[in-house]
């Protein structure tokens, strides 16, 4: 229980906190280059607009979870690359398990709410597909991107 109090602390509900924000922010960017008020010199694709507003979005990610969530003061590019690779790695599995659940409903024909079995699939797979995503980013982050360093004195109290 103390493990499970240990994991769930203050740095997990700030971890929500900033991807909420984080997920405005980059959602807004895509909304702003989907829809440029009029600009129409600034016309975007879907997928350009998805990509960079991801891309915002997880720039905004990593610096407030490094210096709000995480209170991680190492330098250096190393850790730039674990939090790239931990993204990467979290939207591949996340793809892999929406594509998953998407294709485990059209085979059983799933459907709720009125919806029919793609779209029921459809938002299926994106939610499922989302709570994977966040689940792994935090284990990511939390021990692999931003891990905290041990110190000596950290060793000598497990003895």
């Amino acid at each position: 229980m103390d493990k499970l109090k240990q994991f769930f602390d203050i740095k997990f509900w700030k971890f929500i906190l900033v991807g909420i924000f984080n997920t405005l922010v980059g959602e807004g960017v895509v909304l702003l280059l989907l829809h440029p008020f009029g600009w129409k010199a600034f016309s975007w694709g879907a997928g350009t607009a998805a990509f960079i507003g991801t891309v915002v979005g997880s720039v905004v990610s990593y610096f407030l979870n490094k210096y709000f969530t995480f209170k991680n003061k190492e330098k250096g590019w190393k850790q730039k690359v674990r939090f790239t690779v931990n993204i990467a790695v979290c939207l591949l599995i996340r793809v892999a398990v929406a594509t998953a659940v998407s294709e485990l409903c059209k085979a059983a024909s799933l459907s709720m709410f009125g919806m029919d079995v793609n779209t029921f699939a459809a938002n299926a797979s994106w939610v499922v597909g989302a709570c994977i995503f966040v689940a792994c980013n935090y284990i990511g982050q939390r021990f692999f991107a931003f891990k905290e360093k041990k110190t000596p004195s950290d060793s000598d109290r497990s003895c």
